[in-house]
């Protein structure tokens, strides 16, 4: 950063934007070691966690547009880790449901991901790390209220 302005770099918002840059490329070259997309993990996290959705609950839970829905779940059920059905109640709505197979690529995606955080955060003893991410948490709920 040298060569950087240090009005730049004495702004958080500048370093969070080239800290985001980096783990977005970390994340992305490391999912794609597992044949997966950031979007791929979102939908099967949310599906782990929160179990069965129709694609409109996945796209509110996961703060993705509808077409990226559509398209990460068509991924996902041509690799068999989620199956999509009709709605029973409602056939304009699809349900989608975690497969085994999904379960076991979510697993696979979250040692990838452990893995990005040691190396973005590798320069941080365990204590700010944890401080890092509670402040990062607090800030984008902050923000995210509006």
């Amino acid at each position: 950063m040298e060569e950087t302005p240090a009005r730049l770099t004495a702004k958080p918002s500048w370093l969070l934007t080239q800290l985001a840059v980096h783990a977005h490329r970390l994340a992305s070259d490391s999912f794609g070691g597992v044949g997966a997309r950031g979007y791929h993990y979102r939908i099967l996290a949310a599906l782990d966690e929160f179990g069965v959705a129709s694609q409109a609950e996945l796209g509110r839970r996961c703060n993705m547009d509808r077409s990226d829905v559509v398209a990460a779940i068509n991924e996902l059920a041509e690799q068999g880790f989620v199956e999509r059905t009709p709605d029973p109640d409602d056939r304009r709505r699809n349900i989608v449901t975690l497969t085994k197979a999904g379960e076991r690529q979510l697993r696979r995606m979250d040692r990838a991901l452990d893995k990005v955080q040691d190396d973005l955060l590798g320069p941080l003893p365990a204590e700010d790390r944890q401080t890092f991410t509670r402040l990062l948490a607090q800030l984008l709920a902050h923000h995210q209220r509006g």
